[in-house]
């Protein structure tokens, strides 16, 4: 019965077919897997890169705030008003956004979906 198979595939050459067929299955598994360390790859290094983009800013911020709040105890000449002041210029903005959370988390999740859907037209 083997020999038969065997006479059958290389009467019609099926045998070059499959060979061929399993060649390029192979050879586009292995292109896959390359592309796919590609994307990683650079998607690890845009999160380097936001990651430490997002440190530094908030190292900034931090001094930054210090360095305003020691300015304005020495402007205002009483030693803790410039901290109260940075701490209000904070609070506000932070109160506004947890009162608003819902509708700034819809707007965040219409565009992030905007942002995908462009990214799959591509």
């Amino acid at each position: 019965m083997e020999g038969i198979k065997d006479t059958l595939f290389k009467f019609l050459r099926l045998d070059n077919l499959v060979d061929n067929l399993s060649g390029y299955l192979e050879t586009r598994l292995a292109l896959f897997k390359i592309e796919v360390r590609e994307e990683i790859a650079h998607v690890l290094a845009q999160a380097l890169v936001i990651v430490s983009i997002l440190l530094l800013s908030i190292l900034f911020l931090l001094f930054f705030s210090v360095g305003l709040a020691h300015f304005l105890n020495g402007y205002f000449g009483q030693p803790y008003i410039g901290y109260w002041i940075v701490a209000g210029i904070y609070g506000v903005p932070c109160l506004i956004f947890l009162i608003f959370r819902k509708k700034i988390g819809h707007a965040f999740e219409r565009q992030m979906a905007a942002m995908i859907k462009r990214n799959e037209k591509k």
